[in-house]
């Protein structure tokens, strides 16, 4: 049951993410007792990537709330999922939280993985909540029972999602060094609390150090804008050295050095922190006057250029207008389905949380159902061989239809950016004058982050 529901979730996911990249797989032990902790925000859907991500069986602990439902609580306990009961689901039931860690015990004592989440609470941002101290709890507690000679091993992991929200986005999965339970053991017995504390403590900082996390989030608009600017020069710059584009893997550690950046600026020049913070207001606010957000700005001069571009895209479009009709004319009522379901089945105040699972979960039930009643009836209609190609197009044409109004969407910013270029000239060498003058700004700092690393390196190397 576990490798067929592993299999069909990594083809949901597959569905849903354009691209689910594994970074560091390779530190995921082979064997032995291993504790899975992860951050948690995405709902059960951090479940089914580190599931598919991982090479063997994980058996994760989920909420008691899901077993409450029957037919999930049959194909939960068939696929290793260990109930928890929090404070928020049963106050009164809390003596069931040991339960939880015999059950966690008997899978670890047998050579096997568990995942948990030890924020216990999913959420709508990115940033790491408080680490509570279960994990560790559990790891040295079961630790200290076979006298350190367990071999437990507990391996963090950081899920970064580009937009968790939006269907076709992406996500990385980055396993940290495993750290072994046994090396937080040494005074357990007299100083219980105390190894807890440095183990969870340990744990919360290699979590962090796999994802993007803001130290202050009042600088969270300005990271984001200086990643928009930087990760676009760097991916114009891939394009014209004919280099691949930015994995998810670079684009987190680009992330985490431009918040690293973002944090000494503010700390060591505030006064340059706000002039930029102002400029990139401004441009940010042009662009939403002009309409143009996330479009590419066209340099005045490049337009017979971009015309060309445009009406090759114009051709593709009106090429691939029949088979995208073709998929959306099929998809068009399960999509329905999944929008409504994505709209009244998450919790209020957590739609981007749970949005995902919701879209797999009723996308799953939608598509299958439909696209099952669409294959029954054409071969009730035309018959054998045909119902199984008209079958295999479905899921492909789906895809093309999304795929096909989204470059449509792109088309036409591209269209307007260039009516643009000719109704208002200047405007627009203003916007693309400040837009370099960012980028310029952006790449002095970090030429002189460099520059300050290096020399702390040579006076270091030099000292010693």
């Amino acid at each position: 049951m576990y490798t067929f529901m592993r299999w069909f979730v990594g083809l949901a996911l597959g569905f849903y993410f354009r691209r689910i990249e594994r970074f560091h797989q390779d530190r995921v032990p082979k064997s032995g007792p291993v504790l899975f902790v992860s951050n948690h925000p995405n709902s059960l859907t951090d479940s089914f990537v580190i599931g598919a991500a991982v090479p063997r069986k994980v058996n994760f602990v989920a909420t008691v709330q899901l077993f409450r439902i029957a037919p999930l609580k049959w194909l939960f306990s068939r696929c290793g999922v260990i109930p928890i009961n929090r404070v928020k689901d049963d106050p009164k039931a809390m003596r069931t939280v040991a339960d939880t860690f015999a059950a966690c015990y008997k899978v670890l004592e047998a050579g096997e993985a568990v995942g948990i989440f030890p924020e216990g609470i999913t959420y709508e941002d990115s940033q790491l909540k408080e680490v509570k101290s279960g994990a560790a709890r559990m790891a040295l507690e079961l630790e200290h029972r076979h006298g350190g000679k367990l071999g437990l091993q507990v391996v963090p992991v950081g899920l970064t999602y580009s937009a968790k929200e939006i269907y076709r986005s992406d996500v990385l999965a980055n396993f940290g060094e495993p750290i072994r339970a046994a090396d937080f053991l040494e005074g357990y017995a007299e100083r219980r609390r105390e190894c807890i504390q440095r183990l969870t403590s340990e744990i919360e900082t290699r979590i962090q150090s796999l994802i993007s996390h803001l130290p202050k989030l009042e600088h969270e608009r300005l990271i984001a804008g200086v990643k928009r600017l930087y990760l676009e020069a760097l991916r114009a710059g891939n394009k014209t050295i004919g280099a691949a584009v930015l994995s998810g893997a670079e684009e987190l550690q680009v992330t985490q050095k431009i918040i690293e950046t973002v944090e000494a600026v503010y700390g060591e020049q505030p006064e340059r922190a706000a002039i930029f913070a102002a400029k990139l207001d401004l441009y940010e606010r042009t662009l939403r006057r002009f309409s143009l957000r996330e479009d590419p700005i066209e340099q005045p001069g490049a337009e017979s250029k971009a015309w060309a571009r445009s009406l090759k895209n114009g051709l593709i479009a009106l090429l691939g207008a029949p088979f995208a009709l073709y998929g959306w004319v099929h998809r068009i009522v399960p999509f329905a389905l999944v929008r409504w379901g994505k709209a009244h089945l998450t919790e209020p105040g957590r739609p981007k949380a749970q949005a995902s699972t919701a879209a797999i979960a009723g996308g799953i039930v939608a598509f299958g159902i439909c696209y099952s009643v669409y294959i029954f009836a054409f071969h009730a209609l035309i018959g054998w061989p045909a119902s199984l190609w008209y079958a295999l197009s479905l899921p492909v044409a789906s895809l093309v239809a999304y795929y096909y109004l989204r470059e449509i969407h792109r088309l036409g910013g591209s269209l307007w950016n260039l009516i643009l270029l000719f109704r208002a000239p200047a405007s627009m060498r203003r916007l693309v004058a400040l837009r370099t003058e960012l980028v310029k700004e952006i790449e002095a700092v970090a030429k002189e982050n460099r520059e300050k690393r290096a020399t702390s390196v040579l006076n270091a190397s030099t000292g010693s």
